[in-house]
């Protein structure tokens, strides 16, 4: 039973939680923070699931204030684990690496850290085998997590020489109040660091792509233009979509209209939080011009990481060195395909 611990209990560190909780062959030790967030206040109303390690003990007063008990320190975390899943924030995962590399423990780092803090920058579907055995491995952002996923899914089938995105990004999670209250979109400069990530992950694919800012919080939409190597019509391409395990193929005339739409269906299902893990692929977006394939993908930026974090886990520390063998690990204790038709 492989041992872990998550550095920071926020948005993406409460999800790693419930992650590794439901993985039948790890067992989440605990979890830090440096202070009684809402996040670290509400697990101490749901009866304290996880134990609770102090990452700033210099903060114990304000733990002891609130009432919320303390396993420890994130140093004690880190040497009662196997690996630590660090969701701290950006800048702050670089600074604990060096207690991770003091009791030679191996890491999982999340987007918001610089390529350099990892050995290898990771994605369970497209280079699951780089990571195996690696101490330290950095995950892609939520959006180019979910791209990746649709690009490796074409590329696998079908080859692609060159990918052109465009990125509509929420401009914070729910709940955040630090980008203002805003009733504007902003461009940044071309070419994304999504397209520039992909590219790092998969370098045989040219991409390249513009992102725009948008005042809402749950989820981004993608738009994705690819040139395949292979003419691939769009009955076979919804077909190629469908078995995917982490794309859900979702119809307009179904009411799948946007995020809003595939937000409340993820409550409707009774998801904690509202949560997805998986993209949707909107199948009324799949156009082509000549052998060029264009579509629209839905990417829930709280949840959508997860996966390739169990992911990293299981190749991190060898538990599976194949890669569909890694990735059919996670989606089975991750419930990931089951609305696939058999």
């Amino acid at each position: 039973m492989i041992k872990v611990g998550v550095a920071g209990y926020g948005v993406i560190g409460q999800r790693l939680a419930d992650g590794v909780a439901a993985q039948k062959d790890m067992e989440l030790v605990g979890v830090a923070d440096v202070a009684p967030t809402l996040s670290v206040r509400a697990l101490k109303e749901k009866g304290m699931p996880y134990d609770l390690y102090n990452s700033l003990p210099d903060n114990q007063k304000l733990f002891d204030e609130a009432g919320i008990p303390i396993s420890g320190t994130l140093e004690d975390l880190v040497q009662r684990v196997d690996i630590m899943l660090d969701a701290s924030p950006g800048g702050i995962g670089a600074k604990n690496k060096a207690i991770y590399e003091k009791y030679n423990k191996k890491a999982i780092f999340q987007g918001g850290e610089s390529n350099s803090v990892a050995d290898v920058f990771f994605h369970g579907y497209a280079n699951y085998e780089k990571g195996v055995g690696h101490q330290f491995l950095k995950l892609t952002s939520c959006n180019t997590t979910g791209l990746i996923r649709a690009v490796d899914c074409l590329d696998r089938e079908v080859g692609i020489e060159k990918v052109a995105i465009t990125i509509i990004r929420r401009v914070a999670d729910p709940g955040d109040y630090h980008r203002g209250l805003t009733n504007a979109l902003q461009v940044d400069k071309a070419p994304s660091h999504q397209a520039l990530d992909l590219m790092t992950i998969m370098p045989h694919v040219d991409a390249t792509g513009i992102l725009v800012h948008t005042p809402v919080t749950h989820g981004h939409i993608i738009t994705v233009l690819a040139t395949p190597k292979k003419d691939i019509s769009k009955e076979q391409l919804i077909e190629l979509f469908s078995k995917h395990p982490r794309i859900r193929v979702v119809k307009l005339a179904d009411g799948f209209q946007g995020n809003a739409s595939l937000f409340r269906y993820a409550r409707d299902l009774g998801n904690p939080r509202g949560d997805m893990y998986e993209i949707a692929l909107f199948e009324e977006s799949i156009v082509k011009s000549g052998k060029d394939i264009m579509f629209a993908i839905n990417i829930p930026q709280e949840a959508v990481v997860i996966p390739e974090n169990m992911d990293a886990i299981r190749a991190a520390m060898e538990m599976q060195t194949d890669r569909l063998e890694g990735v059919a690990e996670t989606n089975k204790y991750l419930g990931l395909g089951k609305w696939i038709q058999k």
